[in-house]
């Protein structure tokens, strides 16, 4: 009588083990989708422009050696407590990883900002007396800067002729710029890049900076929008006026970073605050190309921020 007793008491042990490890699966399930939930929406923020899609943490569970019983080493309960201690082991890294790039992208902010107000002055006297010139924002508000530039109105070129008054030029060059081909593909957006382009390939750097500023202007959705950008940026530093060209590449950097000319605007933002004479804000601007493109810029790029850092003695 007494074995049949001990008997049945093994086997309702028996039946309720699986029990109790249903109950734990299904709590565990849960805590499971919320994790995932919240992990494609730190990813979302981290890594904007992926189209949603998940990055699956690589999870390998640690091998056990089977048990004397021969039951297997994992279960449904130890598998899914792995996944949930992977998953929040690495919500943790991307939530920091967020944190850390918002802060320094703040003091990009602030930096250039400060920048901006010191060289409000000079803008005005690059773009001639007479012009008004915006107000600097106030410092250490970790705002963008206001896209007011103290410029003047551009507006798309008319038969031909640019908008601007650029320097007077000789019959050579007079000629030599009427012999730049305006390209016709059929997109206004691609012909109005493409001619800017051959402008400033060809040295005319004024009538390339009143091509490719209407062109941003009148195309702000067109894909050549980051190419154009960045291009003013380039007229502009080839034509010495960095402090011009900062505020075009800043522009680039801050309204389009995943653009397909953004990294290059980074980079040739620390070129003009070298040349400016600012080389501690150009540090912190090779340093947010560092932290923002290292990984996906090329390797020419890549070289040209190394020499950039060299040029501005960065630590």
């Amino acid at each position: 009588m007494r074995t049949l007793m001990i008997v049945a008491v093994l086997l309702a042990g028996a039946a309720a083990a699986p029990l109790q490890a249903q109950s734990q699966s299904n709590t565990l399930a849960p805590r499971v989708e919320k994790l995932e939930k919240e992990m494609r929406a730190v990813q979302r923020k981290v890594f904007p422009g992926g189209s949603g899609q998940f990055l699956e943490p690589e999870i390998a569970p640690n091998a056990q050696p089977a048990t004397p019983s021969g039951t297997p080493a994992s279960s449904p309960v130890i598998d899914l407590t792995a996944r949930v201690s992977a998953l929040e082991a690495q919500l943790q890294t991307l939530t920091g990883q967020s944190e850390q790039n918002a802060f320094k992208l703040r003091q990009l902010d602030e930096a250039f900002v400060r920048f901006r107000g010191e060289t409000e002055t000079r803008l005005k006297a690059l773009e001639g007396a007479g012009v008004p010139v915006s107000p600097a924002p106030a410092q250490g508000t970790g705002q963008p800067p206001s896209t007011s530039l103290p410029m003047k109105p551009v507006t798309p070129p008319a038969a031909g002729k640019p908008t601007t008054a650029p320097p007077k030029l000789t019959a050579d060059r007079q000629a030599a710029l009427e012999a730049v081909a305006k390209p016709d593909t059929g997109d206004a957006g691609e012909d109005a890049y493409l001619y800017g382009f051959r402008l400033w390939e060809a040295k005319f750097y004024p009538q390339a900076q009143a091509q490719l500023k209407a062109t941003v202007d009148k195309y702000p959705k067109h894909k050549r929008w980051s190419f154009a950008q960045n291009l003013l940026g380039r007229a502009y530093l080839d034509d010495g006026k960095p402090a011009l060209a900062s505020v075009a590449f800043y522009d680039n950097y801050q309204k389009q970073p995943r653009g397909e000319r953004a990294p290059d605007s980074l980079y040739y933002l620390g070129v003009a605050l070298t040349r400016l004479k600012k080389p501690a804000d150009a540090c912190k601007v090779f340093d947010e190309f560092n932290d923002v493109y290292g990984e996906t810029a090329s390797a020419s790029l890549k070289a040209q921020v190394v020499k950039g850092r060299t040029d501005a003695k960065c630590k």
